[in-house]
């Protein structure tokens, strides 16, 4: 039975994790352009403010991410006898961390400036000797911060899929929020230009709902598959199909009158238990052992599979069973 140490992943997700990593770089160069550009052009703008800031909280799943990535294929040793691969767990919290706290923070600071009536003026600023409307040069900057966003979100999604990777996933999702919240704060800005002055803190608060929303989601996810949570699809719409893949294999065994199988995330991979009751005890080890090298030829996200000769199945959750 083979030793569920490191492993290589097959050629398609290496090719989309090297994919992946240059999009994050990518990530990384643009969203610390963006910071820069909106903090000159900031001005008093709730939106603007709201955008700014969402920008730098752009910065940490990326980075999150290619962190993970340096830590998830080490070898287990005696500090981590499981291996690391639920580095990319741990770098899915922080990103749904950075997007609930985001949203929470917009949506807290903007009603506060509703309810206290606060007008944000947009003045005019000299550039090359000629007074121009701060207004404008605000719209330009966050037309920068909104159409790469757009192409980033969708260029990371099919990967994400490929490589069963949420923090690439919940990365697109913030890369969706930060396009809207751009394009909100957009608006905010031209009604502030029109008189509107409600305009620029109600962009900001229905940017913040949104945020919010995504992140109160993906941030429940994050933590329930640090508890072991059964294995969900990379976008967690359903529960994974391998598990049900695993229980038919375990069922066409003739040699197994009843069995039980438990899988958890463990980053990209899953790792899990198999228990199986035997027809009868001769060749049931080696039986056993054979299960477990098909199980994990399954699926390259099968990984870490024990299988167990128990004598019941008395007192095993009914959804663990295999039918």
């Amino acid at each position: 039975m083979r030793f569920p140490g490191g492993f290589e992943l097959p050629g398609e997700q290496q090719q989309a994790l090297r994919k992946a990593k240059r999009l994050e770089w990518i990530s990384v160069a643009y969203w610390l352009s963006a910071v820069i550009l909106l903090y000159f052009t900031l001005g008093q703008s709730q939106a603007m403010k709201a955008a700014w800031i969402e920008d730098i909280l752009s910065l940490l799943p990326p980075i999150a991410f290619l962190v993970a990535a340096r830590f998830r294929d080490r070898q287990p040793n005696g500090r981590f006898p499981w291996g690391y691969h639920r580095s990319i767990t741990v770098a899915y919290l922080v990103a749904t961390v950075a997007l609930f706290a985001l949203g929470a923070f917009i949506v807290i600071d903007s009603v506060d400036r509703l309810l206290q009536g606060d007008h944000p003026p947009i003045g005019l600023v000299e550039i090359f000797g000629t007074q121009i409307w701060l207004g404008w040069l605000m719209l330009g900057a966050l037309l920068y911060s909104f159409l790469p966003s757009i192409v980033l979100g969708r260029l990371k999604q099919p990967v994400a899929g490929t490589l069963h990777d949420k923090v690439l996933f919940a990365d697109a999702k913030m890369n969706r929020a930060d396009w809207m919240t751009a394009g909100a704060a957009m608006l905010g800005v031209i009604g502030i230009g029109l008189g509107l002055w409600w305009a620029d803190a109600v962009a900001a608060i229905v940017i913040g709902l949104d945020i919010v929303w995504d992140g109160r989601r993906y941030l429940g996810e994050s933590v329930a598959d640090l508890m072991d949570e059964s294995p969900k699809t990379y976008d967690e719409r359903k529960p994974h199909p391998l598990i049900d893949d695993v229980k038919r294999e375990v069922a066409a065994c003739d040699w197994v009158a009843a069995g039980a199988v438990r899988l958890r995330e463990q980053g990209h991979v899953l790792g899990g238990d198999v228990w199986v009751v035997p027809t009868s005890a001769d060749g049931a080890i080696a039986r056993a052992e054979e299960l477990a090298e098909r199980i994990l030829d399954l699926d390259w996200r099968l990984h870490d599979i024990h299988v167990s000769l128990v004598a019941s199945l008395e007192r095993f959750p009914e959804e663990m069973l295999v039918a």
